[in-house]
């Protein structure tokens, strides 16, 4: 058929569609350069651990923690610095807690990413004390940074720093109770050049705010971007029901690569859900209730797309929550799922 005889809308429709799979294409391209650009690197898994987490499920946050190091066998831990339980009097530091993770990540050699600044992994992400004056940032700013020199001060020549994570998901803000502090990009231009001031040998990671769109090419530029992956959450404003995520995982590889292209920096994996996500709080869920978002068997194809990103470095989200369930609920599977995909790769 020739192309003049075809409706106005044919023709649309045909180039709509011609677009969309060069779009596809390029995609897909760009994501198999990425990974294999990066294909000799090693693979690695860490995992998050937050005490006051642990607490929440009512678990001792020193078992958990040597738990995860000595059973399962993790070496690469992302902790937290978070403001309101370090500084609960203005100038008054209690890095105990802290001090104990750094300490026994170093017996075993293992390595830290710090998470630093207001906003830290964990609801409600923001972490300020009490003695804060959210709306008046001439106050609580210049604070904050005395905190964060601290904090830098404390650990820039520990054994065990690797990297920091600076202010999580930044721009991130529909979730969290941080609308008082501001999301302004300056501020986050002046942290990062703050750190970097006290501590410039120590990698710092920015992660993005969103699994959808958009490429971080503005200020500031870390040593590594971090991506966060959630696939199966309970949607509490419009449907009420569990909303599953259709990005293939090319697609943060994609978007990895556009990265690269325009900044010259790589990503990593620092979150990749292996928890769920139930309505009303994970505790408070019967376990047939946190099941439908994340179960032994999800757990492990949710590990298998992690690496199937192309990512090497990946840092899992959830393992208080796995304890709790082997150790509170007698059920070990989640467990188990761990140690089976990770084996060899920590």
């Amino acid at each position: 058929m020739r192309w003049n005889k075809l409706s106005k809308f044919t023709k649309i429709f045909i180039i709509a569609f011609i677009i969309i799979i060069l779009l596809i294409l390029q995609a897909y391209a760009l994501a198999y350069w990425y990974q294999k650009k990066h294909s000799n690197q090693p693979l690695t898994y860490g995992v998050t651990f937050i005490p006051r987490y642990a607490r929440y499920y009512d678990l001792d946050p020193k078992d958990t923690f040597l738990a995860l190091r000595d059973d399962l066998g993790f070496k690469r831990f992302r902790l937290v610095s978070y403001w309101d339980e370090i500084e609960k009097q203005p100038g008054q530091y209690d890095f105990s807690e802290l001090d104990w993770q750094f300490e026994k990540v170093n017996e075993v050699g293992g390595k830290v990413s710090l998470a630093i600044g207001l906003r830290q992994p964990r609801w409600p992400e923001c972490h300020a004390p009490s003695w804060v004056k959210a709306e008046d940032q001439d106050q609580w700013y210049p604070e904050l940074k005395n905190y964060m020199q601290a904090v830098l001060e404390r650990y820039k020549d520990n054994p065990a720093l690797d990297s920091y994570q600076l202010e999580n998901e930044y721009f991130l803000g529909v979730f969290g109770e941080c609308k008082h502090f501001g999301i302004e990009r300056e501020r986050l231009i002046d942290e990062f050049a703050f750190v970097k001031a006290i501590d410039p040998n120590t990698p710092v990671i920015i992660s993005l705010s969103n699994n959808y769109l958009g490429i971080p090419v503005g200020q500031p530029r870390p040593d590594q971007f971090g991506v966060s992956v959630y696939k199966r959450v309970w949607d509490e404003t419009i449907t009420k029901r569990y909303f599953e995520y259709p990005f293939p995982s090319w697609w943060y590889t994609w978007r990895a690569a556009l990265t690269e292209i325009f900044t010259g920096k790589d990503s990593m994996l620092h979150e990749l859900q292996a928890e769920p996500w139930s309505p009303g709080g994970v505790k408070e869920a019967s376990l047939a209730e946190q099941d439908k978002s994340m179960n032994a068997q999800r757990l492990k194809e949710r590990i298998k797309y992690g690496e199937a990103t192309g990512f090497r470095d990946i840092d899992l989200w959830g393992g208080e929550w796995w304890y709790w369930r082997k150790t509170v609920k007698n059920d070990p599977s989640l467990w188990e799922a761990v140690r089976q995909e990770t084996q060899g790769k920590l």
